[in-house]
């Protein structure tokens, strides 16, 4: 399902029109976006938490070459699924 397809979906569940799910969907992630931007979870309960790792410096292998490269220290976003949707899947 793209981006799309799902205000598809939500207008239909919802009785929206396509404008006003598309326009929910964008509030909703920029909203995830702020929050994780300040490094904060978020919880949805039954669904699942977002939230930001932090990962640390480390060497690894370029495959082509078979050399060691560097990869510098990154922050992440990490989801993990609720009781809820877990056991939907």
């Amino acid at each position: 399902m793209n981006k799309t397809e799902l205000i598809s979906a939500i207008a239909e569940k919802a009785g929206l029109s396509k404008v006003s799910a598309k326009k929910a969907l964008e509030a909703f992630l920029g909203s995830v976006e702020q929050t994780l931007s300040k490094g904060e979870k978020l919880t949805l309960v039954g669904f699942g938490t977002f939230s930001v790792v932090k990962k640390a410096a480390r060497t690894g292998v370029n495959p082509a070459t078979k050399k060691p490269i560097q990869i510098p220290a990154k922050k992440v976003v990490k989801f993990k699924a609720g009781a809820d949707l877990a056991a939907k899947v």
